[in-house]
Order: structure tokens, then sequence, then C-alpha cells
């Protein structure tokens, strides 16, 4: 898969789940994230990998969006299917990012220190023009970006290696007596 073409989808999910979002139409944003994620397993040579990969990413994405709000740090206008929980429009988000791991992430490989520093950066990034838009409220700024920056960067290096282990975009080789 054209790495650019991955780069391209995830910011157009991306902006149509924030702006989605913040306009009161929260399905929208996650129906596009749902189609780019049919069209990027239809690209997997192993979907059943991928999807693997997707889902965890999910899960982790709900659960720490979830603790966001939970916390009364970040709240969202739209979307929320549970109170106290993210919603449904930042997990398939997290989902996108999930397609950029072993596509254009991928040469983040082995680089866990600038992952790390990605991580930290362009996490409270990304939420910070999320809220610029509309889509999230920051009612706790330095406790939620303290929170972002740390999160993020645990995750990204975190993500990155289990990526390598549920490679679906590539098949891996095995050797003999490796």
């Amino acid at each position: 898969m054209n790495i650019l073409v991955n780069f391209a989808a995830f910011q157009l999910g991306w902006f149509a789940c924030v702006l989605g979002g913040a306009n009161q139409l929260p399905w929208l944003g996650t129906l596009v994230a749902a189609l780019i994620v049919a069209w990027h397993l239809s690209q997997a040579q192993s979907p059943g990998r991928e999807l693997t990969l997707l889902a965890a990413v999910g899960a982790l994405g709900a659960t720490w969006d979830s603790l966001l709000v939970t916390a009364g740090w970040l709240t969202y206008p739209s979307g929320t299917l549970l109170t106290g929980t993210a919603p449904h429009w930042i997990v398939a988000m997290w989902v996108l990012f999930a397609t950029t791991l072993n596509v254009s992430l991928r040469w983040l490989r082995g680089r866990w220190i600038l992952g790390t520093i990605l991580g930290a950066v362009a996490g409270p990034l990304a939420y910070y023009a999320g809220a610029r838009l509309g889509g999230v409220v920051i009612t706790e700024p330095l406790f939620a970006f303290t929170a972002l920056a740390v999160g993020w960067a645990a995750f990204v290096p975190l993500l990155i290696k289990r990526s390598i282990r549920f490679d679906g975009m590539r098949i891996r080789l095995v050797t003999a007596g490796a």
C-alpha cells in the first residue's frame, strides 16, 4: 500500500471524525473511518492479523479516552453512547491510527526513543487541534496535556512493537532454522 495514500486516508478520516463530532454529526466521522478501515483491510495480505491489531488499538483507545473523560479532563460535544466514556468517533480515530502502524509509520520500527518523543509531542498536538476545531473540550489543560503526553509517549513505541507481531500488510518469511 502506498505510504502517502495511507497517510492521506488517515488525515481524511481524522478530519471527518473531529468535524463530525464538533458539528453534531458524529456518525459521519465514524462512517468515513469505517470505510477507510474496510479499504485498508482489503489491501492487507493477512487481513485477520491486521484486524487483530486494529481491534486491540481501538480497545486501548476506548479505555484511555474514557479514563480522561471520567477524570473530567476532556469532554466531547457529541457521539458519547454511555456517560463517562469516549465517543464512538474517537474510538474510530484510534482504529484509524492503527491503520498507519504497518504502513506510513512502519519507519518507526526499532526507533523506540524517536517513537516516544513523537508520541509525547504529536499525541497532545492532535487533541489540541481537535479542541481548536471544536471536537473536544479540554477542561483541565495542565492535567490533560500531561496525561496525553505521558500516555502517547508510552503508546507509540508499544503499538509499533505490537504492529510487528500483527503485521497483516506484509507476509513475513520464515527461514529454516529461524
